[in-house]
């Protein structure tokens, strides 16, 4: 069948709130320009991020509804752990209330000023909460990862040569650890091979430098391996998962993506006395080892989460769609980071608006433009995102690529929601000439993208 259909049936709707152009105007501009500050009911489409916002099934609401709350040892953390033991196969699982909650107790406990974290790249909480230690994260993804319009299968690949010189201009002690993002959510969505992981590992290990792995979007970039790397078309995705995270020391996840949850994560390791340390801090500032600042339910909604996610036919209609979005705005001649990623499709901002110089954010322009055109609502991620004031100079120095994310939910859109959307894209590039850039008029010290304000230049 030519036609990949939603492997799944509606069974619930939520209204969506029609707005016209002048009532965009005015969310914009008290907004500050910034789409982060817009209220969701009077956002269209929200492509905001794929995290947290998907569908969740009959049989996770079903499983909702047996969450054990009791505050230590529930039945719920029971099954919560016996599936991501399965899936990920590390020793200790540390539940967390999401991601970035996982990141900052994993840096906490292992970096300390003047460390080093080596990253294929890191993306906006992982590099908040290690520079927020003194630390420094450096993004090593390889050359192609930084050349939009390249087609390479996987681009999101760590580049091993530069790691190696990067440990040895420094001493070993410097880097407490390795990370590799997968999806190379930064770069474009782009996957991560399986060879390049066990290669990064071996490097590491040779420094007895532990290897953790943002699995975020796991399944993803296990499908893809499955697709593009030989020697895998035949495994299963859950036995290429487990190949991945047999080659690290631990990991951190956010079940808003790939846990098809709308809250939670974890923090895994097979060290006995990190993880000792790990839960101490829990406890501290999220709450007790077996609910991690999530309630029952949550850690069942997950269990259930992580299996679904693993469905081929699941996989095989997310990768579809998503690059049915990508591939119908490039034929018009939109410029896409190419191929298209897992869970998004990105824009090369500055390919579609080559006038707007990167001191007046492109990507954040485009992104004020999708909303005002049709209230559609993407995330820039650019030099607003990762753009670095120098402290002593205060020159600005620019992410070096101009990107918008148009991230698609799981199980929340059909494919009308998707023409629309290409529809709006295309006109906006049609008229891509008169858009005007924007200067940031506040801007926080730390992840300053979610609280920036802007006006037009």
């Amino acid at each position: 069948m030519k036609t990949i259909i939603e492997p799944f049936k509606i069974k619930m709707v939520e209204q969506i709130k029609m707005t016209t152009r002048q009532e965009r105007q005015r969310y914009l501009e008290e907004a500050g320009y910034n789409l982060f500050l817009v209220k969701a009911e009077n956002v269209l489409i929200d492509l905001l991020t794929d995290s947290g916002t998907a569908a969740m099934s009959a049989e996770q609401w079903a499983a909702a509804m047996r969450g054990d709350e009791a505050y230590a040892g529930s039945r719920s953390f029971e099954r919560f752990e016996a599936v991501v033991r399965d899936i990920f196969g590390f020793k200790h699982i540390i539940p967390t209330h999401q991601g970035r909650a996982a990141e900052r107790i994993l840096f906490s406990v292992m970096c300390k000023k003047g460390d080093i974290v080596p990253n294929n790249t890191h993306f906006d909480t992982t590099r908040a909460n290690i520079e927020y230690l003194g630390a420094e994260a450096v993004d090593l993804v390889i050359p192609e990862g930084r050349q939009p319009s390249l087609l390479h299968p996987f681009k999101g690949n760590m580049d091993t040569t530069a790691l190696r010189e990067l440990i040895a201009r420094l001493h070993p002690r410097r880097i407490p650890l390795g990370m590799i993002t997968i999806t190379n959510n930064s770069g474009g969505g782009q996957p991560v091979s399986m060879a390049n992981i066990r290669e990064v590992k071996q490097i590491l290990s040779q420094y007895n430098i532990p290897l953790y792995i943002d699995a975020c979007r796991f399944a993803e970039n296990a499908y893809f391996i499955k697709l593009r790397e030989e020697g895998y078309s035949n495994r299963s995705v859950k036995e290429i998962a487990r190949e991945m995270f047999s080659y690290a020391d631990g990991c951190t996840f956010s079940a808003k993506k790939d846990g098809l949850a709308n809250i939670g994560g974890f923090l895994a390791t097979n060290n006995d006395v990190l993880a000792q340390q790990e839960k101490d801090l829990l406890i501290l500032t999220e709450g007790f080892p077996t609910y991690g600042g999530l309630a029952g339910r949550d850690l069942d909604a997950i269990a259930v989460g992580l299996e679904e996610v693993l469905h081929e036919d699941y996989l095989q209609y997310r990768i579809v769609s998503t690059r049915y979005l990508g591939d119908h705005i490039a034929r018009e001649g939109v410029p896409i980071v190419q191929p298209p990623g897992g869970h998004a499709i990105y824009i090369d901002a500055r390919g579609f608006l080559p006038h707007i110089p990167p001191n007046q954010f492109p990507g954040q322009a485009l992104v004020a433009e999708l909303y005002l055109e049709a209230g559609i609502r993407s995330v820039e991620i650019g030099s607003v995102m990762f753009g670095r004031i120098d402290k002593e100079t205060g020159e600005e120095h620019f992410a070096p690529m101009e990107l918008v994310r148009l991230a698609i939910p799981r199980r929340v859109y059909t494919q009308s929601h998707i023409d629309y959307v290409v529809e709006a894209i295309i006109e906006v590039f049609k008229r891509r000439e008169s858009i005007r850039g924007f200067k940031i008029v506040y801007q926080a010290p730390f992840l300053r993208h979610f609280t920036a304000r802007f006006e037009p230049v």
